[in-house]
């Protein structure tokens, strides 16, 4: 009745734990989702509606719809729900969330109204005030990448200038042999 295993019979025990395994997690999983999902539609509700009193939202209501009007490319919307979160917390947390989230916005590729100084400023601002930020680390690569890309548009513009010069001692240069060859 119970003799050992054969080969197969061992693959299939294996993958009939392994799909049960599987769909087990994959309960847990969906069962956060829609726990996220849920919050996500609440605060948008909120927002959606009329008139909100302001009193009521707290601050992660806040956090929270500040991303939702990034994804929505609302970026003044996000910046102004952003420095809101900031007012309150002050140099509490979520106070380096909302600095590193009006940072993004700054320098967001979509944002008509992008600045890069601004960006470096908010991101600067946060790892001095909140060194031990979980998004200090974050904000330091910002910091690194902005300051590399200004470097970068500081040598176009040099080269820029050299091409320009450049085009003018051409030009000088062809005007001088027309006028040696008549």
């Amino acid at each position: 009745m119970g003799g050992k295993r054969t080969g197969a019979g061992k693959l299939f025990c294996l993958c009939i734990a392994g799909l049960t395994f599987l769909s087990l997690s994959g309960c847990v999983l969906l069962g956060e989702k829609e726990t996220v999902k849920f919050k996500r539609e609440s605060v948008e509700i909120k927002k959606e509606g009329d008139q909100i009193d302001e009193n009521l939202k707290n601050i992660s209501e806040s956090i929270l719809w500040a991303k939702i009007l990034l994804e929505r490319k609302d970026y003044d919307g996000a910046l102004k729900e952003s420095q809101k979160v900031f007012d309150l917390s002050g140099k509490n947390p979520p106070g380096d969330e909302a600095l590193f989230n009006m940072g993004l916005i700054y320098a967001h590729s979509g944002n008509p109204k992008k600045d890069y100084g601004k960006s470096l400023v908010f991101f600067k601002r946060m790892t001095t005030d909140y060194p031990q930020s979980p998004l200090a680390e974050q904000a330091r690569i910002w910091i690194g990448m902005l300051q590399e890309n200004e470097k970068l548009n500081q040598m176009i513009q040099k080269l820029n200038r050299v091409i320009e010069e450049s085009k003018k001692v051409d030009i000088e240069i062809e005007e001088k042999k027309r006028e040696k060859a008549k």
